[in-house]
């Protein structure tokens, strides 16, 4: 069984376009987890364009006390503190989530767009994986379907892998589609004879889940803005249902 995690950001975007709390991520979380997702994911940035520290530090109330929803906290480790944002180990490390995602984003990303490069960066890495696990908190890579990259991966400790899945939505409806599906496929069965779990994430819709869905022991996928676009047509009950449809 695959696990759905929604991502609030695009939710959390919409509040800070006005003054206040409307719409509320705690009753979306709540509405969330009602109509049957599995946990619920959040991508806090330096900027605080959408989620924000106090944010995180709400939703872990309401979620860590539930056992069967998993929260999970994505971001740069190397990101910098600014202003009310203490830095995404700090807010890791006071919240701690189930699991944390670490995920290669400059500040000046619009979003995620990479998996991490460990032949460069695995050194500053390790000591935060490290870190992390000792905290009890499972440790996931955003990482691109590269084989090297993703032996490196299990060197460094990490529990689990995020396959960076933008290409491959990209490649919907293409000629290069099969091709790049595929070395999804070898890199999933790569990480999982190296002991990683297997999660994805990143433009995942109704329309290219149900094929990836389709690899082995795909333990979890993230989606958020497609998620967003698809319960505004059909509903959020409805759309919940569809992923959930696609997944198992």
């Amino acid at each position: 069984m695959t696990a759905l995690s929604i991502n609030l950001n695009k939710i959390a975007l919409i509040r800070n376009s006005r003054e206040g709390d409307y719409p509320s991520l705690i009753e979306h979380a709540e509405r969330c987890i009602e109509y049957g997702a599995d946990g619920i994911t959040v991508h806090p940035r330096p900027d605080q364009r959408h989620i924000r520290s106090g944010d995180v530090r709400q939703l872990a109330a309401l979620v860590k006390p539930l056992p069967n929803i998993e929260f999970n906290i994505e971001g740069n480790p190397f990101a910098s503190a600014c202003q009310d944002y203490p830095g995404l180990i700090c807010l890791v490390e006071e919240t701690l989530p189930d699991q944390c995602t670490l995920v290669p984003d400059a500040d000046s990303q619009l979003t995620s767009d990479h998996g991490f490069d460990l032949s460069t960066q695995g050194e500053q890495l390790k000591p935060i994986i490290e870190r992390l696990k000792s905290l009890g908190v499972r440790v996931s890579l955003f990482m691109d379907p590269d084989l090297e990259q993703i032996r490196l991966a299990a060197d460094m400790g990490a529990d689990r892998i995020e396959l960076y899945t933008g290409p491959y939505a990209a490649a919907w409806n293409s000629d290069h589609l099969d091709r790049i599906f595929q070395q999804h496929v070898d890199s999933a069965k790569l990480a999982n004879s190296l002991g990683l779990g297997v999660n994805a994430g990143h433009d995942l819709n109704l329309h290219n889940l149900g094929k990836f869905a389709s690899i082995e022991n795909l333990l979890e996928v993230s989606i958020g803005h497609a998620f967003t676009v698809d319960s505004l047509a059909l509903g959020m009950e409805t759309a919940i249902n569809s992923y959930k449809a696609l997944l198992n």
